[in-house]
C-alpha cells in the first residue's frame, strides 16, 4: 500500500514554538535555509525514486519563486500551507480567508497549475475553528490534511476519524485526510501514539514508526500520512537562544538524525502525493 509523503516548507524561524520572540516583521532579518534544505530533500526523494505533496508556505514562495517552479518541475505536488503562518483559531475567518487566498493565488500563479490541498499552520484546525472547513470549500480546495487526532496543547481533536474521509461542510464536500496515529491498549484504555511524523518523527524510533505505518496499512488496510519540516534535516541552523527550554527541547531534538531516520523508512514504506493517495482511494478531484 502506498502512503502519502509530505513536507511542510518553513522555514526554521517560523515555527509557533518561536512566534512569542520572533515576529513576521522581523522575518526578513533572519537568514534564509528552506531554499537549501528543500532542494537538499528534493534530491533525496529523487534518489529514492519518491513523489511527494509539498505544503508550502506562502511567505515563502514569494520570496523563493524558483524553488515553488523547481518542485513542481521534479513532478511533485504543489499544495496550501497559508500565506503568514499564523494559528487560525487566533486570527479568525476573515484573515483566515485573505491568508489562504492570497498563498493560494501566489503559488497557482508561479506553478500555472490548480492548488487544491491546503495544511494548516501548527495544524490548528481544532473544535474551536471548524468554521475554516467551509471557508476552505469556498476558496477551492478539495482537500484538507490539518486534524490531528490526538490531544496536545496547541492542536488536536481527540475524537477525530483517523483515515481519510469526506466531510459535509455548510459550503460542501471536503475530503479531510487526517494525520496518522496508531491505537494502542493498556488495559481498557486506549491511546492513540501519533506517527504522523515531524517532531515525533524525531523523538520515536524510525523502526517504531516504520512498524506503526506498515501496521495500519497490514491490519487496518488504511493509509498512513507522514511529514516533516526542511529545517528539520538541518543541525546546523542558527539557535534561537530566547525560546523557552520546552520549545528549544521541541524544536532541535535530534536534528543531526532526521535525515537518516527518513532513508530508513523509505526503504521499508511506499510513498507517494497526497493526491495520488486519495485518488487512489476513489476521492476524485482531491
Amino acid at each position: 500500500m502506498r502512503n502519502a509523503l509530505t513536507i511542510d516548507v518553513e522555514d526554521y524561524f517560523q515555527v509557533n514554538a518561536f512566534a512569542g520572540i520572533i515576529r513576521q516583521d522581523q522575518w526578513d532579518s533572519y537568514p534564509l535555509r528552506v531554499d537549501g534544505n528543500t532542494r537538499r530533500i528534493l534530491d533525496i526523494l529523487d534518489s529514492c525514486s519518491i513523489t511527494a505533496t509539498f505544503f508550502i508556505l506562502g511567505w515563502v514562495a514569494e520570496r523563493l519563486p524558483a524553488l515553488t517552479k523547481e518542485i513542481h518541475r521534479r513532478g511533485h505536488e504543489i499544495a496550501c500551507h497559508g500565506y503568514a503562518h499564523e494559528l487560525i483559531y487566533a486570527i479568525g475567518p476573515e484573515r483566515f480567508r485573505a491568508d489562504i487566498r492570497r498563498s493560494k493565488k501566489l503559488l497557482e500563479d508561479q506553478c500555472g497549475v490548480p492548488v487544491n490541498g491546503y495544511r494548516a499552520p501548527s495544524y490548528s484546525i481544532t473544535k474551536q475553528s471548524l468554521w475554516a472547513l467551509d471557508i476552505l470549500v469556498e476558496e477551492g480546495f478539495n482537500y484538507d490534511s490539518s486534524i490531528f487526532p490526538v490531544m496536545h496543547d496547541t492542536y488536536g481533536i481527540p475524537d477525530a476519524q483517523r483515515f481519510p474521509h469526506i466531510l459535509e461542510t455548510a459550503a460542501g464536500p471536503l475530503v479531510e485526510f487526517p494525520l496518522t496515529t496508531l491505537p494502542l491498549r493498556f488495559g481498557r484504555k486506549e491511546v492513540r501514539l501519533p506517527i504522523a511524523g515531524g517532531g515525533y518523527l524525531r523523538l520515536f524510533p524510525a523502526r517504531l514508526l516504520t512498524w506503526g505505518i506498515k501496521r495500519i496499512n497490514e491490519t487496518e488496510k488504511q493509509p498512513a500520512v507522514l511529514y516533516f519540516h526542511p529545517w528539520e534535516i538541518d543541525p546546523d541552523q542558527p539557535r534561537i537562544k530566547e525560546a523557552g527550554l520546552k520549545s528549544r527541547f521541541r524544536h532541535y531534538l535530534n536534528l543531526d538524525k532526521t535525515e537518516g531516520k527518513l532513508r530508513h523508512i523509505y526503504s521499508e514504506i511506499q510513498f507517494t502525493s497526497m493526491h495520488n493517495v486519495l485518488s487512489g482511494l476513489g476521492y476524485g478531484n482531491s
